[in-house]
């Protein structure tokens, strides 16, 4: 497996993406839906990452910088047979490495409230991310919590 940094222009993770957004809509309300799209996601202040296994996409995650200090974890995902693999763990570790290495001293994150969320958040914590208020342009929202944590070499990555 190899994290690569990813233009998005490859049918394989826009598929992979699609597959996402579909099971968002699914669990959660549109107004409480806050992944970005493939345009979205493209843009200078995102940076995106493909875990890829041989040819296959089996993970991504992003971060969204908000400012110098503080960037936003977004579109982080497993593909469905390979979940409890320890691929979200890799991945998560690297996007840390790569925020703190980017100059970032914050990273936070919005994820769902409902049980299906319940393995997300826990890695999360796992992670030292703490629950914290709606920040940047988020609201206050019942299916959504969020989560922040510091950076740096005082944090322990």
């Amino acid at each position: 497996m190899r994290i690569v940094v990813d233009d998005l222009s490859g049918p394989e993770i826009a598929e992979f993406l699609e597959e996402h957004v579909r099971q968002m809509r699914s669990i959660t309300p549109l107004e409480s839906k806050h992944a970005l799209d493939l345009d979205a996601l493209r843009r200078p202040d995102v940076t995106f990452w493909s875990v890829m296994d041989g040819g296959d996409v089996v993970g991504c995650g992003a971060i969204k910088r908000l400012d110098a200090s503080h960037a936003e974890l977004k579109s982080m995902r497993t593909s469905t047979v390979r979940k409890r693999s320890g691929i979200a763990s890799r991945l998560l570790g690297h996007i840390i490495a790569e925020a703190e290495r980017m100059g970032f001293t914050r990273l936070s994150l919005e994820t769902g409230s409902d049980d299906f969320f319940l393995p997300a958040r826990r890695l999360y914590e796992k992670y030292g991310f703490e629950y914290c208020e709606p920040f940047e342009e988020y609201r206050p929202d019942r299916n959504s919590v969020f989560m922040t944590r510091a950076l740096g070499p005082a944090t322990g990555a």
